[in-house]
């Protein structure tokens, strides 16, 4: 017996016919995607064609694995829509072939495709991504005067911050331009306001020249000598109608060191991943153990259970150190004797406030100075210390989000086949029309909770492996849940039945609609019809009688009577019955006002004991129609026979 019979061909050759098709378009809306984001780095830097196919071939390798599952959906929902339609599938499952054994050749071909999906992420994806950013940096490198934003500093000229409030797109026209060249050092820095400014490439292309009018240079020469007071701190100052400068700037494209974006977690594969990620751990555990050395160590200690005169002994000697600097020798004696003095007064007697009130103000205002200035030192180096704690960790997410996310990509791609294809079979509708906007819906879904998943992973306020699965975790069971339901031949979108369902659980109920027949083969029998009439009537009275009237007190016995205790209500039950068999009986009568009043009757739920006051309004409206229509029998059609 062959592996692969006629049925496995046939289904192969639908689904391969028409994944082609939809992988071209899959991988050409992925990639617009990712054009739209870039296209300020491609459009106006004079790049060559040769350029443009590199970075399209290096995007369209990177984007494989994202168009692979949206390919899949769309084929898998349209080869089997359209099998559907043709009653081709029917056909199958009237030969005895089960669904999934229809669908086996697919799911080795999808593990195959997953197998391709996870090699492209694992091990092409990190190359091209590497090559793709080795582009888009020197595409950024080319013409960055093109680059500078309006109303932002922009450092990506090196050794310069340039601030532009508004430019002229068509002339190339910089205005209000703020420069702060950095060349000599921060400390150095040569600031310079002008109203217009031109940049250009100089011909060589190795610099670039910068054409300034009618504007000023500042240049200080304080070189951060703290000692210095402001006011007093020398500078040159130069106003200028014309200026022109030339920065060393090499615009010739060349491509990026490959090492430059080597440490990016998307040029990694899982290898590099896991070790780069063990390196980090440890260093940055080692690193927090330095800090806390260090801040433990620096950080002023005091007992855990210290008096307050403890701390004004200190206080004393703190403040009377800092008064040092300004006494002469003989009171620097004084202040000696005056410290020993301090810490043999009883402690008790010392209080802090009283030692500052009574030191002189500019004394106070050092102490002051010197206690703000080293609280914010401190606070600034706790910032820093933890903010590279912050990034290291981020970075660590950063590479545990492309690990995770190899594998749930390829996942994807057997996912969203156990969704399409036994969707395409439920809905047994072909074309590009509604399995088309089904699967973008599908995909829609899938691709926020994956951006929502990998968001909160990365930032931290979420496990990352919980992140990038939540996707999965959520479209998962909907796979199971339609292949269950195409195996078993369910309606799943038969929209009669959930309108049904809603309207029960609801409780609207359907309104009867009796018209005459054309043909009637047996006139009722009225006079017997009557005499139901009159016990049907004579039955409702007997059982409204017993319903109590509306109360709390009466609405839950009624409820313990019949809901919880799950007792049946026969009398209910019976009286339905009767009306039942009146309707199917005058229903063949030819007098439209018997068929009017039948339409009055309503359509008892006596299964249902929710609604208490309804069964009251039921039993009064079968007595007052039912009492209409034996006066008509009585009065009109019995007279006349």
């Amino acid at each position: 017996m062959r592996f692969i019979k006629r049925l496995d061909i046939f289904i192969l050759k639908n689904f391969l016919t028409l994944f082609a098709g939809t992988f071209c378009i899959s991988l050409f809306v992925v990639m617009m995607q990712f054009v739209w984001k870039y296209i300020d780095d491609l459009v106006g830097k004079g790049l060559t064609f040769d350029v443009y196919v590199k970075f399209f071939f290096y995007v369209s390798e990177s984007l494989v694995p994202m168009a692979l599952p949206l390919a899949i959906l769309l084929a898998s929902l349209i080869s089997f829509g359209n099998i559907g339609e043709r009653l081709e599938l029917l056909a199958i499952k009237a030969a005895g072939v089960s669904l999934i054994r229809t669908l086996r050749p697919l799911i080795i071909l999808n593990i195959i495709l997953s197998g391709i999906s996870f090699y492209f992420q694992n091990d092409i994806g990190p190359e091209a991504q590497k090559n793709v950013m080795m582009l888009l940096r020197a595409m950024h490198e080319k013409s960055p005067e093109m680059d500078i934003p309006e109303g932002a500093f922009y450092d990506g000229i090196p050794n310069n911050n340039i601030y532009v409030r508004r430019k002229n797109t068509d002339t190339g026209m910089l205005y209000d331009v703020i420069i702060y060249n950095l060349q000599d050092g921060v400390s150095r820095a040569h600031i310079i306001l002008a109203d217009s400014a031109k940049m250009e490439t100089a011909s060589d292309k190795t610099s670039m020249l910068l054409h300034l009018y009618q504007g000023e240079q500042f240049e200080d020469f304080n070189n951060n000598n703290m000692q210095i007071q402001a006011q007093n701190a020398p500078y040159r100052r130069e106003t200028f109608v014309e200026k022109h400068f030339i920065i060393d700037f090499d615009s010739n494209f060349q491509e990026a060191d490959q090492e430059s974006v080597a440490g990016s977690a998307l040029t990694k594969n899982m290898d590099q991943l896991v070790h780069d990620i063990d390196s980090m751990e440890f260093y940055y555990d080692s690193l927090c153990t330095t800090f806390y050395a260090e801040m433990k160590r620096n950080a002023l200690k005091f007992p855990h259970k210290a008096r307050l005169s403890d701390y004004d002994s200190l206080a004393v000697a703190t403040m009377d150190t800092v008064s040092k600097a300004n006494l002469t020798k003989e009171e620097n004696v004084a202040m000696a004797a005056r410290e020993k003095r301090a810490y043999s007064v009883p402690k008790s007697s010392v209080n802090i406030d009283t030692i500052f009130n009574n030191l002189d103000s500019y004394t106070q205002q050092q102490i002051v100075v010197n206690a703000l200035q080293k609280a914010g030192f401190v606070e600034l180096d706790s910032e820093i210390r933890s903010s590279v704690i912050t990034d290291g960790d981020k970075e660590i997410r950063k590479h545990w989000i492309q690990y995770w996310k190899k594998l749930s990509t390829s996942l994807a791609c057997l996912m969203f086949f156990f969704i399409g294809a036994p969707l395409g079979a439920i809905i047994r509708k072909g074309g590009l029309g509604f399995p088309v906007v089904i699967a973008v819906i599908i995909f829609i879904v899938y691709y926020i909770i994956d951006t929502f998943g990998m968001k909160v992973s990365r930032e931290g306020e979420m496990p990352v492996a919980l992140g990038m699965w939540l996707s999965t975790i959520v479209l998962a069971p909907l796979g199971v849940w339609f292949t269950v339901k195409s195996n078993n031949d369910s309606a799943v979108f038969n929209m009669d039945a959930y309108v049904a369902l809603w309207k029960k659980a609801l409780g609207i109920r359907p309104k009867r609609h009796i018209t005459r027949k054309e043909v009637i083969i047996y006139d009722p029998d009225y006079k017997d019809t009557a005499m139901v009439l009159e016990d049907l009537i004579e039955t409702s009275r007997n059982y409204l009688g017993t319903l109590p009237r509306f109360s709390l007190l009466g609405y839950i016995s009624y409820i313990f009577k019949y809901w919880f205790s799950k007792r049946e209500d026969m009398q209910a039950e019976g009286i339905n019955n009767i009306m039942e068999y009146v309707v199917d009986v005058l229903s063949n009568s030819k007098d439209r006002k018997v068929l009017l009043l039948l339409n009055g009757y309503p359509v008892m739920d006596t299964r249902s004991f929710r609604f208490y006051r309804r069964r009251r309004k039921d039993l009064r409206a079968i007595i007052q129609y039912s009492e209409k229509i034996k006066d008509h029998i009585y009065g009109n059609i019995l007279s006349v026979q």
